[in-house]
């Protein structure tokens, strides 16, 4: 089956949490939040007021996600989009995935009529800079 880049769904929520931890423990190396706080992150994106997080779907399973944050720049003086999470599991990593919700954020961020896409990366992720800079994204806002 082809690769489905879309917004995350309700039914998404087990899949997308496990995906969740395996970004903020295995990857960030971060402490594992609560369930609830990570349920209520989720719940909170899918109102798409504050944000919104895409998933890449193939046959079922959930490789990846992205999420946009709704923001404004004063030096713009307009409302922007900042991409604070674009995470693949390992086994997908090279195989367009993470260009594919690059590309899905962007076009939300156009046809929403935001002024601009900024992107945010841990300092030591270069993997990720790099990315975000072959994409043509620039740092913050």
């Amino acid at each position: 089956m082809s690769l489905i880049i879309r917004c995350v769904e309700k039914d998404d929520m087990n899949q997308l949490t496990d995906l969740m931890y395996q970004y903020i423990v295995d990857f960030y190396k971060r402490p594992k939040p609560p369930i609830k706080n990570i349920h209520n992150l989720i719940d909170t994106l899918l109102e798409k007021n504050r944000g919104i997080q895409f998933v890449a779907e193939q046959d079922g399973k959930l490789l990846g996600f992205a999420t946009l944050y709704f923001s404004f720049s004063t030096t713009k003086a307009d409302k922007i989009t900042v991409m604070n999470d674009l995470f693949v599991v390992e086994i997908a990593r090279g195989t367009g995935v993470a260009q594919e919700l690059f590309k899905q954020c962007e076009k939300y961020t156009k046809e929403n009529a935001y002024a601009h896409m900024g992107w945010v990366t841990a300092t030591d992720n270069y993997r990720a800079q790099r990315f975000y800079e072959k994409m043509g994204g620039s740092l913050g806002s």
